[in-house]
């Protein structure tokens, strides 16, 4: 996995990465939504408010964790793929909602002993090192991760298995498999092959998949914004997201984060007042968390949809921020900014600076 997709997981990168663009990639540690089996599972609990050094969110498994792990003790149906004059067949869906595992599968019609299943692809957006491959092991009743090697290429990846089966055209032999990505849109297409163990190798006719995600956008946003300490709020932000993927999009959460300094000072979460308006209720604060190991404060958005967003839907968050008066009089601007997701990973973001007198 790239440092860039890592960032976008990992609680740790606020150590290393300071300001702005460390509270964006920690701002699913707020979310806190508990997600379905198909969203990527949390890592922790919430940890926004735990030190650098802290270890409390591995000891707090997430609802969205627990979720996946009882998934996992599921056995998945292995139904053969393919036609049968196919030696080694493979399925993958047309779509792959970015964040979420999307099932595909290896069907063999022909004797292997000790031999090696391999997965040769090749991706076009974004590089092979952000997909994650596993297979499930029926005897452990578990998934587990494909061996991954590299190529040279950010954009041809390879994942590999070993195989024994007795495979033949009246009794096939499947294994199921599972894929996701975890960076930007694009396309993949996947060859799947298979050395016997005998010096033969047979291919499976290739597949190709879209990686997608919802569509977001923000309306609203003033370029130059300045704010005054104790006045007035911003006009509203509205961030719209569509669900345009094939999929319902589980665990969907926004998220808001600030970060200011000046010479002496920083932006505390007393200095800034974040409010959300929703239907029924009007306008509604909500608190910002500090950002732990960085001068800066980040919060989970209200939700706004009632269970997983299904294909088609559409759903928008509409906020604003003030200024409290009591903010430092050394930090005249904040780096701001919106992000989406799911689980624990996030699929877009928006910078929405401002200025502050």
């Amino acid at each position: 996995m790239s440092r860039r997709v890592a960032q976008r997981r990992s609680p740790a990168v606020r150590g290393v990465m300071g300001s702005v663009a460390a509270l964006a990639a920690g701002l699913v540690l707020v979310a806190g939504t508990a997600g379905t089996a198909t969203a990527i599972p949390a890592g922790g609990g919430t940890r926004a408010t735990a030190g650098c050094d802290s270890d409390q969110g591995e000891k707090q498994p997430s609802a969205a964790a627990a979720a996946a792990a009882r998934a996992a003790t599921a056995e998945p149906p292995a139904a053969a793929v393919g036609t049968a004059a196919e030696k080694i067949s493979y399925s993958l869906p047309s779509q792959l909602p970015i964040g979420m595992w999307s099932r595909s599968g290896v069907t063999l019609r022909t004797p292997v002993t000790k031999g090696t299943v391999r997965l040769d692809v090749r991706s076009r957006g974004f590089g092979t090192d952000s997909l994650s491959v596993q297979r499930y092991v029926p005897t452990t009743h578990k998934w587990t991760d494909l061996k991954s090697s590299s190529t040279g290429s950010d954009t041809h990846g390879v994942f590999t298995f070993p195989v024994t089966a007795g495979a033949s055209a009246a009794r096939p032999h499947s294994v199921a498999l599972r894929i996701q990505d975890l960076d930007r849109p694009g396309t993949l297409t996947v060859t799947a092959s298979v050395d016997d163990g005998k010096g033969r190798t047979y291919s499976a006719p290739a597949r190709t998949a879209t990686t997608t995600r919802p569509d977001v956008s923000v309306s609203g946003r003033r370029s130059g914004d300045r704010l005054t300490r104790g006045g007035a709020p911003s006009g509203p932000v509205t961030v719209t997201v569509k669900n345009t993927t094939d999929r319902p999009y589980p665990a969907l959460y926004a998220s808001y984060f600030a970060y200011g300094t000046g010479t002496s000072h920083a932006l505390a979460p007393k200095d800034l007042v974040l409010q959300q308006y929703r239907p029924g209720h009007g306008w509604e604060r909500v608190p910002l968390v500090a950002g732990g190991c960085d001068p800066g404060m980040s919060a989970a958005l209200l939700p706004v949809a009632k269970g997983p967003l299904a294909p088609g839907a559409t759903v928008s968050y509409r906020l604003r921020i003030a200024v409290a008066a009591s903010a430092p009089r050394d930090v005249s601007r904040a780096d701001a900014g919106v992000t989406v997701g799911n689980g624990d990973l996030s699929f877009f973001h928006q910078d929405l600076p401002f200025g502050i007198r």
